[in-house]
């Protein structure tokens, strides 16, 4: 059963009002590793295994984990990309699908981000939802959106408090980048980077813009079985 107005309306308006909120109390990032994001108590989130921990970081295997995303947005802002995606996203849950159903929300809601070369060019983003396992077998399609369907998936993953601002995006996943140098998955990594043809980093978002406390957010880089092999 689908969320209700009332239950949802705090994903109404994700992200546009982070820096009405983000006065240094509340958005100063704290990095930590193995944190269970408390919204996934009250939603369902996609089922992961810890296969590795080292010094700020873990690697996650992901198995067949599918994903409602939008076309490619080119824009300046993560803010704002990852504003107009998922407003796109929340209709689409909402019933605006070839099925006229209404889907129950998840989280987190990612973005993936193919970096431009300066800070004053676009980037890429791409905005995705977790297809929950009620919807998995047949997920609605919906005109601009697409179905991506992960096989095992890898993630080396940071995670870091507050909101999520412009500012901060590069600046942990560089701090992530950092803290795999000399890892037993440094080569893949470095792999994946050089051969990524969707993005070479991706934000996690778990928390409503309402909810002040307890915000985790992840840093995940991404990679594949064969970039461990080749590696």
């Amino acid at each position: 059963m689908a969320m209700s107005p009332h239950s949802i309306l705090p994903y109404l308006f994700p992200f546009t009002l982070l820096l009405i909120f983000s006065t240094p109390g509340l958005s100063s990032p704290s990095s930590s590793i193995g944190v269970f994001p408390p919204t996934c108590k009250r939603i369902e989130c996609p089922g992961f295994d810890v296969i590795d921990e080292g010094d700020g970081y873990e690697i996650r295997r992901y198995n067949s984990t599918p994903w409602i995303s939008t076309s490619q947005i080119n824009e300046i802002s993560f803010v704002e990309a990852t504003r107009i995606g998922f407003l796109q996203l929340f209709s689409y849950i909402q019933g605006n699908n070839e099925y006229n159903v209404k889907i129950d929300m998840t989280a987190p809601v990612i973005t993936q981000i193919v970096p431009s070369d300066g800070p004053f060019c676009t980037s890429s983003f791409v905005v995705s939802f977790y297809v929950p396992k009620e919807n998995q077998a047949d997920p609605p399609p919906a005109n601009g959106l697409h179905l991506q369907k992960w096989g095992v998936k890898y993630a080396a993953v940071r995670q870091f408090a507050g909101f999520v601002l412009d500012s901060e995006v590069g600046v942990e996943a560089a701090a992530l980048y950092s803290s795999l140098a000399g890892s037993n998955w440094a080569s893949a990594i470095d792999k994946s980077r050089k051969d990524y043809s969707t993005s070479l980093y991706t934000v996690a978002q778990y928390n409503s813009p309402f909810e002040y406390t307890g915000r985790v957010n992840e840093i995940w880089i991404l990679f594949d079985e064969e970039d461990i092999s080749s590696g």
